[in-house]
């Protein structure tokens, strides 16, 4: 045999290993083949390859075994029980710049299905060879990396912790102040991934210098971007007062509220999820975002969407209002009321309905002006059918009887009232009798109204337990008439 006959076997061997690997990671892309590739045992065929001797075509291997497990956690499971991390993790700091995206990609793919995956990732010294790859001269390798490291941090708060141990923080921080916005992105939603499990972590992310940074890109033009840094400032200022107050002293005011008319529905949510987070924490942190136009902005990005983009929004009203009554007074004056009525109506979806009916208890919960504010809408009787209703979940139930607990011990404005004396079950009807038994004895047009109207009458048919409070309500109620009028 000759040189050249030699020569064309071993050629003919390569050209079978790349078209090999070339049709794997072709056929990976599309679901219907993943099962066949799975049967026909393709990962112990892809395994040999990523140590072959033509770059190119351990190259390709990675990118098909990354696709096969990012498919599902089996696939990525096989990933770890063949032995293939060590291998990837030893190339990754090796090879060039291509194969180190492949392999980071893999990795990304084996951490993103569970805790398990994520932590073999880490038992196998790939954070710090990721955490060197974020200082890669290519940015392609930086993202990779990036991503994959926020792939295993978003799992728990103790992969996090072994992310930040690795040194990654600093350098996703050095990442975000790049020119790529693909780059600004992934690092941005891994140091979000970081900062969510805990005020500890989130302290860790604020002490690299990041707050100054994400404030000064929630104006930039890529929507993909901005809904990534509000996100990392939600993150952020949730844990606690002091986090929540440093990124208000980032100066985010007023510039996050221009977020809320944002074309893009998802950076209008995570607009209104950084207002609730901040809101939530005290009332001096509520009365700034007021100050600040925030909640008649947040009542006008309401009206303007549908659905869970509206929930963060909605919520933000509920914690504002939750503050004390000036604050409360701050959401009625604004026109909040009637856009929480139009929620509770409109969405299909329960928990939304929730939502909004929790947000109008604590608005009408304080005073009778208050609760004249929520009434006048029209929304209690909304709120009796949704507690009424069969078809409520449990949690709207609760939320819909404790609104309308709060709203009718405060509220003094008979004509909402008085549908209920015929509509409500025995549990809120004492509470309706309450009030009548409260206003009816010093306001006489109100006395004169409830005869001509019927309500009295109605009255007299309720049947209450002898010594019970709703008896008791009863009888003020009757001694507010002469005899012959009650008989």
């Amino acid at each position: 045999m000759s040189q050249r006959q030699v020569l064309q076997v071993f050629e003919q061997y390569q050209k079978a290993r790349t078209q090999f690997v070339q049709m794997v990671a072709e056929l990976a892309t599309r679901p219907q083949n993943i099962e066949t590739l799975q049967n026909a045992g393709v990962m112990a065929l892809l395994r040999p390859l990523l140590l072959d001797v033509v770059p190119t075509i351990q190259q390709t291997a990675a990118l098909a075994l990354g696709r096969l497990a990012n498919y599902n956690d089996d696939l990525a499971e096989a990933v770890v029980k063949g032995d293939i991390l060590p291998q990837l993790v030893y190339s990754l700091a090796e090879q060039n710049r291509f194969y180190k995206k492949a392999a980071a990609f893999v990795l990304r793919a084996v951490g993103k299905h569970s805790p398990q995956l994520a932590q073999a990732i880490v038992d196998c010294g790939a954070l710090d060879t990721l955490v060197i790859c974020l200082e890669d001269f290519d940015p392609g390798v930086k993202e990779a990396a990036a991503w994959a490291l926020g792939y295993i941090a978003r799992h728990n708060a103790e992969l996090s912790q072994a992310v930040v141990d690795a040194g990654a923080v600093p350098l996703l921080v050095l990442c975000i102040q790049e020119p790529e916005i693909a780059l600004k992105r992934i690092a941005v939603s891994a140091l979000s991934d970081i900062a969510k499990h805990s005020p500890e972590l989130a302290q860790t992310v604020v002490d690299a210098g990041v707050i100054a940074h994400l404030a000064q890109m929630i104006l930039n033009p890529d929507a993909k971007l901005k809904r990534q840094v509000l996100s990392a400032l939600s993150q952020i200022a949730k844990h606690s007062v002091d986090l929540a107050e440093m990124v208000v002293e980032a100066e985010i005011f007023p510039v996050v509220l221009t977020c809320l008319k944002d074309k893009d529905e998802y950076v209008k949510k995570n607009a209104s999820t950084l207002i609730r987070e901040i809101a939530k924490h005290t009332p001096e942190l509520s009365q700034l975002i007021v100050n600040a136009g925030g909640v008649a902005a947040v009542i006008d990005c309401i009206g303007s969407c549908k659905g869970n983009i509206r929930l963060p929004g909605i919520m933000l009203l509920g914690y504002v209002a939750a503050h004390s009554e000036n604050l409360a007074m701050a959401v009625i004056i604004s026109k909040g009321v009637p856009q929480l009525s139009l929620c509770l109506s409109e969405e299909p979806e329960d928990h939304i309905k929730a939502a909004a009916a929790w947000a109008l208890g604590h608005i009408g919960r304080h005073t009778p002006e208050h609760a004249r504010a929520v009434a006048v809408t029209n929304t209690l009787p909304v709120l009796l059918s949704l507690y009424m209703s069969t078809e409520s979940s449990e949690d709207l139930q609760v939320k819909s009887k404790k609104a309308i607990k709060n709203i009718l011990q405060k509220c003094t404005y008979l004509p909402a009232l008085e549908p209920f004396l015929y509509d409500a079950p025995p549990n809120i009807l004492k509470h309706v009798v309450g009030q009548f038994s409260k206003v009816l004895p010093h306001d006489s047009k109100a006395r004169r109204l409830f005869v001509t109207s019927g309500g009295l009458k109605k009255v007299q048919e309720i049947k209450a337990e002898p010594g019970s409070l709703l008896q008791e309500y009863i009888n003020s109620i009757n001694n507010c008439y002469p005899e012959e009028i009650v008989r």
